[in-house]
């Protein structure tokens, strides 16, 4: 009762928004409103996590185990709008927001339980002062809150940023656009583990094989990977 009164009194001060509408939210929804749910195209990646179109990209690329996204990804449409807030608009908060909703829902299916660790995507030095933060450091902290999973963030740097992979038109040019983007700097943290990859949006695969690649460089390593949203051809 505690928490329904101080929830409720704290929503009346300062009401929580849908992040996709804005919408006020009711005291029993949480991150999006039942409208903006009910619409949203989720994947059905987390029934099948070990074989869907996502985990495929990633087959012979490296040792990846299983793979989901929470909803299809599409630009400028109305769910785009979580992505665009959180990583152009400063809503740093909003991704543990969402990292929770992405635990709470692959949790029950048991997508978490041979999982040691969770490895955002780094981001460069340069980028994280820009930005302030790291979006996929942020949608890692709210799984972490969830599951209780250790976030590696110091096992890989990011080398190099060229262009955003939203400028690149092909998958040939997105995956020359992230070679040797990434360093693995700590091998022996993650040696004989099951890491679990965090990215926003998945579209060719190609920064989470160049990330998945360096750390696959590892002995006896295990990946999985987990994004917000992922592109639907």
């Amino acid at each position: 009762m505690r928490t329904s009164f101080w929830t409720s009194l704290f929503d009346l001060i300062v009401p929580r928004r849908c992040a996709i509408c804005s919408n006020r939210l009711a005291p029993e929804e949480s991150l999006l409103c039942a409208d903006c749910e009910a619409e949203l195209e989720k994947t059905p990646f987390r029934e099948s996590p070990y074989d869907n179109p996502m985990a495929r990209l990633f087959w012979g690329q490296f040792p990846i185990e299983k793979a989901s996204a929470w909803f299809y990804y599409r630009p400028h449409s109305d769910p785009s709008k979580m992505i665009y807030d959180l990583k152009y608009h400063g809503q740093s908060l909003l991704g543990e927001d969402i990292g929770e909703q992405l635990a709470l829902r692959h949790q029950p299916s048991g997508f978490f339980n041979d999982i040691d660790a969770i490895v955002p995507i780094p981001i460069t030095k340069e980028r994280q002062r820009e930005r302030g933060y790291n979006q996929s450091m942020q949608v890692a902290r709210g799984i972490s809150q969830v599951t209780r999973l250790p976030i590696f963030d110091k096992v890989i740097k990011r080398q190099h940023f060229s262009e955003s992979q939203t400028h690149q038109s092909s998958t040939w040019e997105r995956r020359e656009n992230v070679r040797e983007a990434f360093q693995l700097i700590d091998a022996n943290k993650i040696k004989g583990k099951h890491l679990l990859i965090i990215d926003d949006i998945v579209t060719t695969g190609a920064t989470v094989i160049a990330c998945g690649q360096e750390l696959a460089k590892a002995e006896g390593i295990k990946l999985s990977v987990l994004s917000i949203g992922y592109t639907k051809e």
